[in-house]
């Protein structure tokens, strides 16, 4: 009898922006992830996004791209790059993205990275988080900590590391 093991699918939330230290963290993090079993989903081939997926080639990583209507920048012909072209807006297509994936890693963002991290936290998808990246989003710990409500529906889980935030995002996803 053949075991099939589950696809880990990890949701990534970067910042779609320059930013030399979201760059590196984004490749340390990609780096600390196993090479089998596990499939990164983005939102798009630009800023922190790129740097993921272009760490995750180098590995023999699949990335499925959830792309929005006229994204900025296409991704690069890949048998390993997997382009969903949504039509829809940036917002939608964070939807997709989020209901995807089997646990979310948070590099750090500004508001589109907010709103997918309030997203899986609403559909119980668990949530990894890097701090102190200099985004809007470090300060999702100072109001919320590990629950945003009384629901409880999911939980953030908070890491200094980039390693840490790959360690953590298999364990919460698995």
């Amino acid at each position: 009898m053949k075991i099939v093991r589950h696809m880990l699918h990890i949701g990534i939330a970067a910042y779609s922006g320059s930013s030399t230290d979201l760059e590196e963290a984004a490749r340390r993090f990609v780096e600390s992830l196993p090479e089998t079993d596990i499939r990164l989903m983005l939102g798009g081939y630009w800023g922190a996004m790129a740097t993921v997926a272009d760490a995750a080639i180098l590995r023999g990583i699949e990335v499925v791209f959830i792309l929005p209507d006229n994204p900025p920048v296409e991704p690069p012909a890949s048998k390993l790059f997997i382009p969903v072209r949504t039509g829809l807006d940036y917002k939608g297509r964070s939807v997709i993205l989020v209901k995807s994936s089997d646990v979310l890693a948070v590099i750090g963002g500004e508001s589109g990275t907010i709103i997918e991290i309030m997203l899986a936290y609403a559909l119980g998808i668990p949530i990894v988080m890097l701090r102190k990246t200099g985004m809007s989003s470090d300060k999702l710990a100072e109001c919320f900590g590990e629950v945003v409500d009384t629901r409880r529906t999911s939980r953030i889980v908070y890491v200094d590391t980039p390693e840490q935030l790959a360690q953590e995002a298999l364990k919460a996803g698995r």
